[in-house]
């Protein structure tokens, strides 16, 4: 029977769709986010004076980003053809999926993973199918033996998001050794940086393997959310399949601009890293001393913490005490993690008002 009006594709309609932290209280209250994995420290300043510097309206940027994908090359030793940049790396982690799988496919990652992956599975008519987790992580085992014929795509988020666990790389090199070499393996590294080797082991894998992708964004710790920039590195042929599908003027030349500063301003980064790991030790350590409580701190190496409490009704208490004192963080029941907070790590004083917070609601 002919419908009145278009239908978009079945699946299509399968999609929940992408959920942003929230930034506002229940009462309309602007907040202070917590909940998006931003940088506190903001970006670089040299980074803002080039965007504000390479705003040309009324011209088309570069569509090959030929400049940043040369800087890039030059601060990885990665030949710039071998790279390929996208509007964040949300685009490029939905163009893997568009290049390589399709209707009747199967799409593969861990639980409690992004919640990308399963719309960039939907989206082409893929299947998305999670491996269960083991300590919040990656499952190496359970991943591997959820691979199929059908199995087109592996995603894995390392450090992942939104529970911040690690895998070493290898475990990393043994998952990959797993899968057929049909099957491309997409190695999500928004937030290598905070690591101490800056996540080179997955660049390297990326640099050697036929089907692996690793994806990097300036969202996080270069500060530069709103520019929306990411860029990805594979085999030449990985390369080329996105490039076929992405759009032709996909990264705006003020975000070009920005992101060429933020690069060449590693002062910056440094000083990022090093405020992210002192304030998340500190904050770990207070909530450490609510454990008796039933308060615990999922081990992170990334610019959140996911903190889970006794149960759903105790952290939505707590996260609405956070919100009274002005601060937004993550509450993911839709990712089966009712029971947890996910806390991005700010500034000093940002962590000891929301620490207070987290206290007095446990105390009432």
């Amino acid at each position: 029977m002919n419908s009145p009006f278009p239908q978009p594709k079945p699946y299509i309609l399968d999609i929940a769709p992408y959920v942003p932290g929230v930034s506002k209280a229940a009462d309309g209250r602007t907040l202070i986010k917590l909940s998006a994995n931003e940088n506190p420290l903001g970006c670089s300043a040299d980074a803002l004076a080039a965007m504000r510097a390479a705003q040309n309206l009324a011209t088309y940027s570069d569509p090959d980003s030929i400049a940043l994908r040369t800087a890039l090359g030059e601060m990885h030793a990665i030949d710039p053809a071998r790279i390929v940049c996208g509007t964040g790396s949300d685009e490029l982690l939905n163009l893997a999926a568009q290049a390589f799988a399709g209707a009747g496919d199967e799409v593969l990652m861990s639980q409690y993973s992004f919640s990308v992956y399963p719309i960039a599975a939907r989206r082409v008519g893929a299947v998305p199918l999670e491996a269960e987790a083991c300590d919040f992580g990656a499952d190496v085992d359970a991943m591997l033996a959820a691979v199929s014929e059908k199995t087109r795509v592996v995603f894995l988020a390392n450090p992942n998001n939104p529970t911040g666990t690690y895998l070493p790389h290898g475990e990393v090199e043994r998952l990959h050794a797993g899968l057929p070499g049909d099957v491309l393996f997409v190695l999500d590294q928004a937030y290598a940086e905070y690591l101490e080797d800056g996540g080179a082991p997955g660049l390297t894998l990326a640099g050697k393997a036929d089907n692996v992708l690793v994806t990097r964004t300036f969202s996080k710790i270069y500060g530069l959310a709103s520019a929306r920039v990411g860029w990805a590195t594979g085999a030449p042929h990985l390369v080329d399949a996105l490039n076929r599908i992405r759009g032709p003027f996909n990264v705006t030349g003020a975000a070009q601009g920005a992101a060429l500063a933020a690069l060449a301003d590693q002062g910056f980064l440094s000083r990022s890293r090093e405020n992210n790991a002192r304030e998340r030790a500190a904050f770990v350590a207070r909530l450490e001393g609510f454990g008796n409580r039933g308060v615990a701190c999922v081990p992170s190496e990334a610019n959140f913490v996911l903190v889970r409490f006794p149960d759903q009704p105790t952290a939505e208490r707590v996260r609405d005490a956070i919100a009274e004192a002005g601060y937004a963080v993550r509450h993911l029941p839709g990712q089966g993690l009712g029971d947890a907070l996910r806390i991005t790590i700010g500034r000093e004083d940002d962590m000891a008002k929301v620490g207070d917070a987290i206290e007095a609601a446990l105390e009432r």
